[in-house]
């Protein structure tokens, strides 16, 4: 006699899906403002309450405080959606917020926001270093003719020129444009890394001065 298993499946259970945390929204300080808020603790610092919305799915969070002059950064873990931190004053600074969660490996970044910490009274502020937007740092172009283009805000609203640097060597020297614009045209040569950088100046004589970027020509 011949006996008939029932033929049920006996497969494990399907893992649940492992869901990725989601991106913080920013609250204060404001993008492209002065932050006027804060305990003053000595004529060079003072501390600035960071404030961000909760993320779905996050577990922590790392906050990431830009120096904008130095480029010097300062990475802070937390539970937490507001932390109070120690931030140079009369000083430009950009900030973001990655939030992380215990059961991914994937993270999730804010977007980046940049404020002037205010310091001792003033009539105006230096603008924000410019950001790149082409060529990005890294990439590679074809030789002749290539537009260099670039980003920058002033909470004064009063930019008055950019003079543009660059070089094959790393700082640029070369002064190559002075100009109103936010892009500017030049011809390079091919097998060579270029390194260029903008100084951003202001009607009454702020300066602010970006990274150096690089890009490779083909």
């Amino acid at each position: 006699m011949v006996s008939c298993s029932s033929g049920g499946d006996s497969s494990e259970p399907k893992p649940e899906p492992v869901v990725p945390p989601g991106a913080a929204s920013l609250i204060f300080p404001e993008d492209n403002t002065e932050c006027q808020e804060g305990s003053i603790i000595s004529d060079s610092e003072s501390r600035v309450s960071f404030q961000w919305n909760a993320s779905e799915n996050t577990d922590s969070y790392q906050l990431v405080i830009t120096n904008l002059e130095t480029g010097s950064e300062q990475t802070v873990n937390t539970s937490e959606t507001e932390i109070d931190i120690t931030i140079l004053r009369g000083t430009p600074y950009s900030w973001k917020v990655i939030s992380k969660a215990t059961a991914s490996s994937e993270t999730a970044e804010s977007p980046v926001w940049k404020f002037y910490n205010a310091g001792q009274a003033t009539a105006h502020h230096a603008p924000f270093p410019a950001e790149v937007i082409s060529p990005t740092s890294g990439s590679a172009v074809d030789p002749g003719s290539v537009a260099l283009s670039w980003s920058t805000t002033d909470i004064d609203d009063d930019i008055a020129e950019y003079q543009v640097f660059l070089d094959t060597t790393n700082p640029p020297t070369e002064d190559i444009v002075i100009t109103a614009d936010t892009s500017t045209s030049v011809t390079v040569n091919s097998n060579e890394v270029y390194y260029w950088m903008v100084i951003t100046k202001d009607l009454a004589g702020n300066t602010a001065a970006s990274q150096v970027f690089q890009f490779r020509v083909r």
